[in-house]
This record gives structure tokens, sequence and C-alpha cells, in this order.
């Protein structure tokens, strides 16, 4: 029990970036591989505010405000001069957004270690004979209402409505009469909102350095693509399927140990990437000849 519930609070910081990752791809069809050095551009705008004296909660809430702003001005200044090329040629560009927010990082705040204060208090609580902090706790909450928040927004408002529809076909968007510029720019802007709360909710447990998001890249990549890059609900799943198995791996099976609990969610991507390519809850694309 204690390793299912240690699986599931790291299998939520996975689902905290890969709900990011679901979010933008859902709004504009891309996948943003800059979109773990955004988050960690807003935790360093975080740690600013903490350090300047703003308590934990609104220094976040401030940070997801900037970090809206990141996301709406990074389309509307470099991903929109590459609309309709070939989605590779985007994708090479979300590369070079990661670069130079990475080096900008280093530029600002430098390379030193940091640490950065939780927004839960402390203390542990006792579930189901296993333990975990208020932060665990908090973060699964936290994850559970933004899964929330994302289902009743691309599944019951007109503004998901529409950037499902920009998503699937901007020709067909335009055609509809939607204004498909400025559906991107929302689109981006929610998911650096979401991609800011994910570092926020990581940075307590791991050092504040500008990599730091990187190894959770690669977990909340697997668990996006794994569940389904359309599906919120199913990457969160993922996620925490992953988190399970890479800590039941790790503490049973001699020869993955510590070392190499981070081929296991790797393992899982090839296994259904070959049964079913769309994910576990993601939906065939149908083309009618």
């Amino acid at each position: 029990m204690q390793q299912i519930v240690d699986g599931i609070t790291a299998g939520s910081i996975y689902a905290a970036l890969a709900l990011a990752l679901v979010l933008v791809h859902r709004a504009t069809g891309l996948v943003n591989f800059a979109q773990g050095q955004m988050a960690a551009v807003s935790v360093y705008i975080g740690w600013s505010l903490v350090s300047s004296g703003v308590p934990v909660v609104p220094a976040v809430l401030l940070t997801l405000v900037v970090s809206l702003a990141i996301g709406a001005l990074t389309e509307r200044l470099l991903i929109r001069r590459f609309e309709g090329s070939e989605p590779l040629v985007a994708i090479v560009a979300t590369v070079a957004v990661l670069i130079c927010f990475n080096g900008l990082i280093s530029l600002v705040w430098g390379g030193s270690v940091r640490s950065f204060p939780s927004m839960f208090p402390d203390g542990v609580v006792s579930i189901l004979g296993a333990r975990a902090t208020w932060g665990d706790v908090g973060t699964v909450g936290v994850l559970v209402g933004t899964v929330g928040v994302l289902q009743l927004l691309f599944l019951r408002t007109r503004l998901g409505l529409a950037l499902r529809t920009a998503a699937d076909s901007q020709d067909s968007a335009r055609l509809l009469g939607l204004p498909v510029g400025s559906l991107l720019l929302v689109g981006w802007g929610l998911a650096a909102l979401v991609g800011g709360l994910a570092g926020c909710l990581v940075a307590p447990s791991v050092p504040l350095q500008p990599n730091m998001m990187d190894t959770i890249l690669v977990y909340a990549l697997a668990a996006a693509v794994l569940g389904g890059l359309d599906s919120p609900l199913g990457a969160v799943l993922a996620a925490w399927f992953i988190g399970i198995a890479e800590t039941v791996a790790g503490a049973n099976i001699d020869l993955i140990g510590s070392d190499l609990r981070i081929a296991v969610p790797l393992v899982l991507l090839v296994l259904i990437l070959l049964v079913r390519p769309q994910g576990l809850f993601g939906r065939r694309d149908v083309e009618r000849l």
C-alpha cells in the first residue's frame, strides 16, 4: 500500500505537466517540447516573488497570471510564424523555445540550487496504513480539480468546442468563422498556465535549478501519449499507472532498482504504441476518402 501511495504521489507530479501537454495539443494540434522549461521559468518567477516577501499562495497565483502571458506571447511572437508549415517545423521551433528559456533562466537567475516553499501545511496523514504528506494530498486534490475544469472546458463550453475545432482543422475552423489566431493564442496561454501550476506543485519536492523539469517532462510525455494526447483524464490515469509501475518495479525488481526506473515508462510507451497507437483513452482518427 505504501508503494501504491508513493506511486500515485509521483504520478501526480507527472500528470500535472502531462495535462499542459494535452491542453496545448487539444488546442493547437502540436506537442510542445518546451512545456517543461516554460514551467521552470514560471517557478523561478514564483521564487522571486516569494523571496521579495510575497506569501507563497498569492505568489503562485500571480505566477499563473504571468505564465498565461508567457504562453500567449510565445505563440504570438514565435509559433504563429510557423502556422501552415510542416508539423516537424513547429516541433523544431518548440525545441528552440526550450533552449532559449533554459538560457534565460541561467542568465537571469544563475545555476545555483535553490528551494521553493510548499503551498500546503507540513505534517503527515495516514491513508489505509500508508503515510503521505499534506503536500502529496494537496497535489492530488489540485490535480483532480484541474482535470475536472479541463473536462468541463472542452466538453461543455463554446470555447472548448472552438479550440478542438481549430486543433482538428484550421481551414475548417476559418470556414466556420472562428478566430483561429485568437484560439491558438488562448490555447498556448492556458497550457502555459497549467504548466506553471505543475511547476509550482513540483518545485517543493525537487531542487530548484535550470534543468529541474527535464526528467519530469520525459514522464509527462509518456503519460500524455499513453493516455491519449486528446484526453486530460487519460493522461492523469496513465501518469498514476506509470508512477505505481515504476515505484513497485524499482522496489521489487533488483535489475531496475533506482537507476533504471526511468526505463519503465519508456517500455510501457513502446508496448502501448504497438497495440493502440492513439493511446488508452485517445480517439482514432477517421479519414473519409
